[in-house]
């Protein structure tokens, strides 16, 4: 194995945003299996360190490639097209006044307690994610237009962090 393989080459799989996660899970767990470092209990200094080294590297690479948004986000930077969530915050007027309605509405069901609300904003949301990911697979995997994927991926930073809001206030109203 390659230490400075990208990670779909560590999991032997194709750069590409559409991943079976079936397949991912299955090559995480046969790298986990040869790397783990209980395996390697009774080894040396040295093959205890560099095999906990690889499983951290394996569980970084895999926790990467298993998120849509960090996975969409991974492929951007192997392109050389960083998606600038730091320098470039801007946003369209209309995905802006979406955003303040689906937090109002998040803050309003939590305020009044409206567990059932809660759990509707929250399959609609998943619903929302959802289609933007196959946006996202399209720019990526059929056009490489890296520009629109980075706005896309930029958007899509927004609505995790919503679904984050989301599921925080569900916590609550279950307490």
């Amino acid at each position: 194995m390659d230490f400075n393989a990208d990670h779909f080459s560590l999991f032997d799989l194709p750069p590409s945003f559409r991943l079976d996660p079936v397949v991912l899970d299955r090559r995480y767990l046969e790298l986990q299996s040869k790397v783990h470092p209980d395996r390697f209990a009774s080894a040396g200094e040295s093959a205890r360190r560099l095999s906990l080294q690889w499983a951290t590297r394996v569980n970084e690479a895999y926790q990467t490639l298993k998120k849509p948004l960090s996975r969409a986000a991974y492929l951007l930077h192997l392109a050389g097209h960083e998606i600038g969530s730091h320098d470039n915050t801007a946003m369209p007027v209309d995905f802006l006044v979406e955003q303040m309605e689906w937090r109002e509405a998040v803050a309003e069901a939590r305020a009044a307690g409206e567990h059932h609300e809660l759990e509707h904003l929250h399959h609609r949301l998943q619903r929302e994610l959802q289609n933007r990911h196959d946006e996202v697979a399209v720019l990526l995997d059929d056009r490489n237009d890296l520009p629109q994927a980075a706005d896309h991926v930029r958007r899509l930073m927004f609505l995790d962090k919503l679904l984050t809001e989301i599921d925080d206030a569900i916590a609550a109203c279950e307490e």
